[in-house]
């Protein structure tokens, strides 16, 4: 296996690219770095202790069983036959990017010659009086979930606050184990940056028919306890709901914390080109961290999500071994919610036309939401055949037809076929 990147000379044997975070980003370009041919030295750092996982069962099937294990990204055995160094539980503290070195919270200090930050996001935190409080939690990782999990057992009156994807997917769950859950959205419906009015609607109502009580315009006032342990939630309206257990779900920040006292360009995120170099030469970012030049969105955006991490990874991977190479995946994102897999694909901006395709009675149906003439995004609730034929109309650049849409998924399929 030859090494991807130009040298000379004995130059090879000093070749190292380390990758700082080891969630889906940082791990599929480890491997993408190896199916590309270099034949370096290559470190994978992470923070987390645990072997790296899989993130979204955490808020589903993870809480359902004390006994549930994360599921892993990679056995060891796979790091070990690629000759990738994964150090767990270890921390960066920082870099410099003009002598190519990074410093572990143990002092030690490694020499780079590339240098791939996927550090991802933390949850924004609840900043009222008695969000400290015991029985407070987040969920952004493995340790996140398990305390969660272990509190959720005994808990009966659960207020989930936010309601995204990672809120509702927790409410979801403990709903159907018989858990009183409340969710308080501050905004005046559900997923309000996700999806479309429509489907919003739909996911209240499933919700709302699997025992939640769902407050929406109404942010949090404070948290009420006892002996030291949340007792109630107070919201801004003044309504006291009963809380043993509250899970706060509210978005999330990007880690640039390294980046930013390393000198590199930082707004919304770490600030990255097509090929996700940063303003520093050989430092690359991908994933949850980086804001990035969206084609289709025609600006900069940062996405939270699986699939936008791994794409970025297999750009940056060829990007560091010096490939001609721009991002251009288009975006898609899932979440499921009981019974409910919810799917997008395509960026919502612009929309000024939805065309629905099945009944949203049915627990079934589709939304496909245009900007003039152009499909921009197609939205599908337990269709996911649908969203796989949306993902390839997109990247094909094709608009059907609202005839086509409403004869159904077969004769949308056979439409584009002829014409993809």
């Amino acid at each position: 296996m030859g090494c991807g990147l130009e040298t000379s000379g004995d130059r090879a044997l000093d070749e190292h690219i380390i990758i700082v975070g080891a969630g889906h980003g940082g791990v599929q370009a480890a491997a993408s770095l190896r199916e590309e041919g270099y034949a370096g030295k290559l470190t994978l750092i992470s923070a987390d202790p645990e072997l790296p996982y899989h993130k979204p069962p955490l808020s589903k099937a993870f809480l359902k069983a004390l006994d549930a294990e994360p599921q892993i990204l990679k056995a060891q055995a796979f790091y070990d036959a690629q000759g990738i160094d994964l150090r767990l539980g270890e921390t960066v503290t920082a870099i410099d990017p003009e002598a190519h070195t990074l410093t572990l919270s143990d002092g030690s200090v490694l020499h780079w010659s590339r240098l791939l930050l996927a550090t991802g996001a933390h949850a924004r935190p609840l900043s009222v009086p008695g969000a400290d409080l015991d029985g407070v939690f987040y969920l952004r990782d493995c340790a996140d979930a398990r305390q969660l999990r272990e509190a959720a057992e005994t808990a009966q009156n659960v207020v989930v606050v936010g309601g995204g994807f990672i809120g509702l997917e927790a409410a979801a769950t403990m709903a159907m184990a018989g858990k009183r859950v409340r969710v308080v959205e501050a905004a005046e419906r559900l997923l309000g940056r996700a999806v479309s009015a429509r489907i919003a609607a739909h996911m209240l109502a499933y919700h709302e028919s699997l025992g939640c009580e769902v407050i929406t315009g109404a942010g949090v006032e404070r948290l009420i306890g006892e002996n030291g342990r949340v007792r109630a939630l107070v919201t801004s309206d003044g309504q006291e709901l009963a809380a043993d257990l509250v899970l706060v779900g509210i978005g999330a920040l990007p880690n640039t914390t390294l980046a930013e006292q390393a000198g590199l360009v930082c707004d919304n995120g770490i600030r990255v080109d097509a090929a996700c170099r940063t303003s520093a030469p050989d430092i690359y970012a991908i994933g949850d961290c980086v804001s990035f030049p969206h084609v289709a969105a025609e600006r900069f955006l940062r996405l939270e999500s699986v699939q936008n991490a791994t794409d970025q990874a297999r750009c940056a991977a060829k990007a560091m071994l010096g490939q001609e190479t721009a991002f251009d995946a288009v975006a898609w994102f899932w979440s499921d919610q009981g019974e409910r897999k919810l799917q997008m694909v395509g960026l919502p901006f612009g929309v000024d036309r939805e065309i629905v395709a099945g009944e949203a009675e049915s627990g079934a149906f589709s939304v496909y939401l245009f900007s003039g003439d152009r499909l921009v995004a197609v939205e599908t609730v337990n269709r996911p055949g649908e969203h796989m034929l949306g993902r390839r109309m997109l990247a094909a650049g094709f608009s059907p037809s609202e005839a086509q849409i409403l004869e159904g998924p077969a004769a949308l399929k056979a439409a584009f076929m002829g014409k993809a």
